[in-house]
């Protein structure tokens, strides 16, 4: 295989899920700020990037998730043999520079391609477990960057090239650093956030209202409640509110969600990679509920480490009855100064300039170190035939 120019193409590796696609859609937003040719490759599921980085080129080759009994396995196999053997022409094509894998399944068949090719490649991750798609391809990858200070399911072998860059989030939500933690006026609001994943979460449509049923009239009178809820929980979840006097706005979606988090005192949310990033680089605390079903329960592991920065209070979906929640709530209510600090010990653990960490990682391994102002002072890495 030729040897890469300075100027090869980088190619991204990712599909599946938002939260695999938006660190890829992050560092194709910087690389090409830095001057450099991107290519996308996914699966013929996944979704392009868009109008807004159409400089993009995308690829799409075949791919499969693991689907349950041996006929499902049997075709996860043959899948991404196909999609290795299309990745390998790509490659070769293209002669990238470098490869970046972002988990998932999808991402597989170009990584292993580019193993096969002698193609450096670095892998992201953005949960405190190793996925599994980067479990398969670690060993191999020259650098693991990371999201988590701390993960597991990594090799000793492999830990000397863990680098925490940090999980990318929007530029929206990166500005609320430099909004003030809403003051907290003794016996006054307190604003809460509920979200639970693209469709809300129908335990916290359940739980929330009966936990504060469970507060005082005079507490329940301070709460300002803005809830993600599912459309079949939403009425129910509002005549509920509406019954104690509290002020709630319950929606299935927000399109303003930079704005509401920048308001509240406190979210009530899932533990997902992209809501942790989220909420520690806006600098929020957090009651952190994970999704029991997560692979490897990796939203456990997401939880615990934010809990452990002093960031958040970890409530496993268990444990996360009414009794419990208006137990913290009432401690909240009567204490709140709790929640500034936590809101600090947030901010201090996000990455807020994590896409640009990213960056410089990859371009390190393609043997640069291309400035944001697009100059190259080294020489190109040259991959092997």
């Amino acid at each position: 295989m030729t040897a890469a120019s300075p100027l090869s193409p980088i190619v991204l590796a990712a599909g599946g899920t938002g939260g695999h696609m938006f660190p890829a859609e992050a560092l194709a937003r910087e690389l090409l700020v830095r001057g450099r040719e991107v290519v996308l490759i996914t699966d013929t599921r996944g979704k392009a990037f868009g109008d807004a980085l159409g400089e993009v080129r995308v690829e799409r080759i075949r791919a499969a998730t693991v689907t349950a009994g041996i006929a499902g396995k049997l075709r996860m196999v043959t899948e991404i043999g196909i999609g290795t053997w299309q990745a390998r022409g790509l490659l070769k094509r293209l002669r990238p520079a470098l490869v970046v894998g972002f988990g998932g399944y999808p991402s597989v068949p170009t990584v292993f391609a580019a193993q096969r090719l002698g193609i450096p490649v670095v892998l992201h991750e953005q949960n405190a477990v190793l996925g599994r798609a980067n479990r398969m391809l670690a060993k191999k990858a020259h650098m693991i960057c990371t999201s988590f200070e701390h993960v597991s399911g990594v090799d000793a072998a492999d830990s000397a090239r863990l680098e925490r860059t940090g999980n990318p989030v929007r530029a929206a939500i990166v500005t609320l650093r430099d909004r003030p933690y809403p003051e907290i006026q003794p016996g006054g609001s307190l604003n809460i956030l509920v979200t639970g994943g693209s469709q809300g979460a129908s335990i916290f449509g359940e739980v929330l209202p009966r936990a504060v049923a469970m507060l005082d009239e005079d507490q329940r009178a301070r709460l300002s409640i803005v809830q993600q809820a599912r459309t079949e929980n939403l009425q129910a979840a509002a005549e509920a509110y509406r019954s104690m006097g509290v002020q709630a706005t319950l929606a299935p979606f927000f399109k303003d969600m930079p704005e509401r988090l920048a308001a509240c005192h406190l979210m009530i949310c899932r533990s997902g990679a992209s809501t942790v990033a989220e909420l520690t680089v806006a600098g929020r605390p957090a009651i952190l509920v994970p999704y029991p079903h997560a692979t490897d329960d990796h939203q456990t592991a997401n939880a615990r480490a934010v809990e452990a920065a002093g960031g958040a209070w970890l409530m496993p979906n268990p444990q996360f009855t009414a009794e419990r929640l208006a137990a913290r709530l009432n401690e909240l209510l009567a204490d709140p100064m709790q929640l500034p600090a936590r809101a600090h010990a947030a901010r201090i653990w996000g990455i807020p300039d994590a896409g640009q960490r990213l960056a410089d990682a990859v371009l390190s391994v393609a043997g640069t170190s291309t400035g944001a102002n697009g100059n190259s002072n080294s020489s190109s890495r040259e991959t092997a035939a």
